[in-house]
């Protein structure tokens, strides 16, 4: 007998971004009154895991987390306060990962427990996929702490670590509870790892909201001198326009299609080949400012929105370009990202460019000549899209 039985269901993911400021001091209940909404039964345990970065910068956090949490009913913090690598050190190297799963199985730490990551997108991306591994998925918690993380990748759902030279190559789908940003943490970064983390609100804008990137350009001098409260802003509103998008499109990436990752196929194979010496946000600069100029060059951009692109991310005080992308007359090593790239979509090349500031468009080819032509016109500095 030959019969089949179709299995269909869905599954429905909440969680809430919070803004705060000093989210560990006493008089914030913030993280109290969001344990106890939750507390059903049995008291859960917490484990926290700190990038060392973050630690080191903040001599008192981890005191400051054990006395939050010392009376606190709503949720138990168990063991050590872990300390991490922040960066692509986390990330590069899989034992920070299974200290994170000893610990859990050291503690005790259940599928309704909590595990708090606070840190940089890294820390994150590393103590999200341990937690969605061990046990099948405890639930984790975001304390992104630079620019970067609190606007876009402390946001959504994806966790990762990387493998032989690969960004993100091994990972998992999975929400978080919550998130929770700071912006007292903002202050202790320095001016590098500040305007870094701008670039993704500069991507999200260029490709779904021109007023946002006329606020950014209006404002790109006050985010370059450190104003907080255009960061504040800034954080806010690329936060929200990353939510939108993950809830209203693809959230677990079963298509091909990564709008959000605009400029970003050049930025991981950059990242790879500097040996992560160049941040992800500088990156992502790069690749933004290089596929701006290549829309330009296929006449599909007009030359005066993207010479607005290239000032604006110089105002920033942001790269846009880097001595990797010089072609040396061989087969250019950046462009085998675009196959590592389509290879990470999980299907056919998928590449966002620029028909206009505020509207991306995809296709599904590049001419690696006029890639190489726009890195050219990138290292010339000089009427880059005349």
């Amino acid at each position: 007998m030959k019969s089949t039985i179709k299995q269909k269901f869905s599954v429905s993911y909440q969680y809430d971004i919070h803004f705060t400021s000093g989210l560990f001091t006493p008089e914030n209940r913030l993280l109290s009154d969001f344990f106890a909404a939750r507390l059903e039964g049995s008291v859960p345990k917490l484990l926290v895991v700190i990038d060392e970065g973050v630690a080191t910068h903040h001599p008192a956090l981890i005191e400051r987390i054990q006395d939050y949490f010392e009376s606190e009913t709503a949720v138990q913090l168990v063991g050590e306060i872990g300390v991490v690598p922040g960066g692509e050190t986390i990330k590069n190297q899989s034992e920070h990962v299974d200290r994170i799963i000893e610990s859990v199985d050291r503690y005790g730490i259940d599928r309704h427990s909590y595990i708090m990551a606070i840190g940089g997108g890294a820390v994150l991306d590393a103590v999200g996929y341990a937690a969605t591994i061990a046990h099948r998925g405890i639930r984790h918690l975001r304390v992104p702490t630079t620019v970067l993380s609190q606007n876009d990748s402390g946001m959504g759902v994806k966790n990762g670590i990387n493998y032989r030279g690969k960004k993100n190559f091994i990972g998992t789908f999975s929400p978080p509870v919550a998130v929770f940003n700071d912006n007292l943490f903002l202050l202790t970064l320095n001016d590098r790892a500040w305007v870094s983390g701008i670039s993704e609100a500069v991507k999200v804008a260029l490709i779904k909201d021109a007023a946002f990137f006329d606020w950014i350009e209006n404002h790109a001098g006050s985010l370059y001198r450190r104003d907080s409260d255009a960061m504040d802003y800034l954080i806010f509103r690329c936060a929200e326009l990353h939510l939108q998008h993950i809830a209203g499109a693809d959230p677990f990436e079963f298509g091909s299609s990564r709008p959000l990752d605009f400029g970003h196929w050049s930025a991981h194979k950059l990242e790879q080949l500097s040996g992560f010496e160049v941040l992800h946000g500088e990156a992502v600069a790069i690749g933004i400012a290089l596929d701006t100029v290549y829309s330009v060059l296929i006449g599909m951009l007009p030359p005066s929105d993207a010479q607005r692109v290239l000032t604006v991310l110089q105002e920033l005080g942001l790269p846009i370009f880097h001595p990797l992308l010089e072609n040396t007359g061989e087969v250019h090593p950046l462009l085998s990202g675009l196959e590592e790239f389509r290879e990470h979509l999980g299907g056919r090349l998928t590449i966002m460019l620029l028909k206009a500031i505020g509207r991306g468009v995809e296709v599904h080819e590049l001419n690696e000549a006029e890639v190489l032509r726009a890195a050219a016109a990138l290292q010339a500095g000089v009427n880059l899209v005349s």
